[in-house]
């Protein structure tokens, strides 16, 4: 069961270890490409501490092919600033900044998240993604739109695939897509594998844990042996963010089964 292109979450895994040591560790692990959150505390932490970052990937001999625009405070339960009359500014500080990073990195793919409601104001959050995207074709990249489940996010707007693509439609940009995450998605209802026969057209990048508890593919039911076989079929060529939560040995233990 081994996912095509699979690319280790930074900001979920690994996290026993300082940041600046993860890239290191995952290559250890035999990963050729990792994906991150957006790392700092603010929108543009100086060059100081990208250029370390920058560094650690590259010394490492990974690749960085995910990362977010910041998106607020991820521990306090913010999910994305696109939507927020209070954190636009701060969206719009962080693009230039992303970006660059991911230029710098070769990476391909931003994420954006919405943002909570209530008050989230669904225009400024097209404004924004239509920022964002244009900066992003600058560097060749894509800016992916998430859609989150509802149980541990009950603030969060977009929800669903239809939701997602709602929103991507109405930006009207060639370079905005899909992120498929597959937990979400799975958690919300969704029939995974039927998504990914109909619109895996419309993915920009995919990430996966397993439902029910957010763990690593084999914990929980999502049938994984046959969500890479349909992503195979269905001819994704980007990678899977491996985004589940684990603790202990044995976290990628399921990829030689």
């Amino acid at each position: 069961m081994r996912p095509l292109n699979a690319a280790l979450n930074l900001s979920i895994l690994l996290t026993d270890l300082p940041l600046l040591e993860r890239p290191a560790a995952a290559a250890k692990a035999g990963f050729d490409a990792v994906e991150l959150w957006w790392p700092f505390d603010t929108p543009d932490p100086g060059g100081a501490e990208l250029a370390a970052l920058r560094q650690a990937v590259e010394d490492a001999g990974v690749r960085l092919v995910g990362l977010n625009f910041d998106a607020g405070d991820m521990a306090a339960g913010e999910r994305g600033l696109l939507s927020s009359p209070e954190g636009s500014a701060r969206f719009q500080a962080n693009i230039d900044v992303a970006v660059r990073l991911a230029g710098e990195l070769g990476c391909e793919v931003l994420n954006a998240l919405y943002g909570n409601g209530p008050g989230d104001d669904r225009d400024l959050a097209v404004a924004n993604l239509r920022k964002a995207a244009d900066a992003a074709a600058g560097i060749g990249a894509t800016v992916v739109v998430e859609a989150l489940n509802s149980h541990e996010n009950p603030k969060y707007p977009i929800t669903s695939s239809q939701a997602a693509f709602d929103l991507i439609d109405e930006v009207d940009r060639p370079n905005v897509a899909f992120l498929a995450d597959l937990y979400h998605l799975h958690r919300m209802g969704e029939d995974v594998l039927a998504l990914i026969d109909a619109h895996s057209g419309r993915f920009g990048h995919v990430q996966i844990a397993d439902d029910p508890g957010r763990g690593r593919p084999g914990s929980g039911r999502m049938p994984y042996t046959e969500i890479f076989a349909r992503l195979a079929a269905a001819g994704y060529q980007g990678h899977i963010g491996l985004e589940y939560r684990h603790e202990g040995p044995g976290a990628f233990d399921w990829r030689q089964r």
